[in-house]
């Protein structure tokens, strides 16, 4: 049975856009998934090409049509069939875009060790900072999957990415400018991780400095129902009231507005107020309470009386 996101984690993915699942898929899988794909310790591929065209011409990753339903996507009982009827999986898809969602794309990553580009003459790079797609000013939102069959070191390149990023609307490979961003993180993690992102989040792989093959393997999925309480089917949440502001009693309680009020070190002081307006827009959608506000951001500017 589908395991539900919480409300917290809910908050969290409407204020940071990402939520992780840390060694979610157990060994059995992680092993079988990379068999499948012929992964080896010491791999004898003389280049990125080869590598990937052996996958592609020997492994059970099916070529999906866009638009296919997440149900039909992938064989029976394959390694992938598996991962995404994990109860915790499951149940994350449902909560962010429901339970008949749809598959835009999916993509075998694969982050190489230097040896590979110094057999072709090739500079290493990471890849530039970027937001998925190209300009997407919907209110609805696609995730990103992503699963990481081996443990993740940071000399690996893991995936960067920038909390609270998701709902600053750029076009894709405008950001690639700026290589470095403050509060920037880096994925890593133990095997059989899950990272779930909203499709606009800012992210970029980074070079891997290893002598290890980094995989990742990503499946971007769209909703096909609205959005509102998918967490919820009982519909029992209900905003909090109104609290003090800036002359305030010292609490230690967190609450579900403090989760969607937090601030990210790339945020300006000043644009920073326009950051949580937009979580709070986010969060009404995600909740279907269109009056619903934290802090009095909107409620202040919506109070026309003319």
């Amino acid at each position: 049975m589908a395991k539900l996101l919480t409300t917290e984690q809910m908050a969290e993915f409407a204020s940071s856009g990402c939520l992780f699942f840390d060694e979610l898929i157990d060994e059995q899988t992680n092993k079988e998934f990379l068999d499948d794909i012929g992964h080896t310790d010491i791999d004898k591929a003389d280049s990125v090409n080869d590598f990937y065209k052996n996958i592609k011409a020997t492994s059970s990753i099916p070529r999906i049509p866009a638009g296919t339903p997440l149900k039909e996507a992938f064989p029976k009982n394959s390694p992938l069939d598996k991962i995404f009827k994990n109860e915790v999986v499951e149940g994350a898809i449902t909560s962010l875009v429901g339970s008949n969602t749809i598959v835009d794309h999916q993509f075998l990553h694969i982050t190489f060790p230097t040896k590979y580009f110094n057999q072709a003459n090739q500079r290493q790079m990471s890849q530039a900072n970027h937001q998925d797609s190209t300009i997407d000013p919907r209110s609805t939102f696609d995730v990103q999957l992503f699963y990481f069959p081996t443990e993740v070191t940071k000399e690996m390149g893991g995936t960067r990415y920038h909390p609270g990023t998701h709902l600053r609307i750029v076009n894709e490979m405008a950001i690639a400018k700026y290589q470095n961003i403050l509060g920037q993180k880096s994925i890593v993690c133990k095997p059989g991780t899950i990272g779930i992102f909203h499709s606009g989040l800012w992210h970029g792989a980074g070079v891997n400095f290893s002598e290890n093959i980094r995989y990742m393997f990503k499946v971007r999925l769209q909703p096909t129902e609205k959005q509102e309480l998918l967490w919820d089917p009982e519909k029992k949440y209900q905003p909090l009231p109104n609290r003090a502001l800036y002359w305030t009693d010292e609490t230690k309680d967190q609450t579900i507005n403090d989760i969607l009020m937090r601030s990210y070190p790339w945020q300006e002081a000043d644009t920073n107020r326009l950051d949580k307006i937009n979580v709070v827009k986010f969060w009404r959608l995600l909740t279907g309470h269109k009056k619903m506000d934290v802090d009095y951001w909107l409620t202040r500017i919506e109070n026309e009386l003319y």
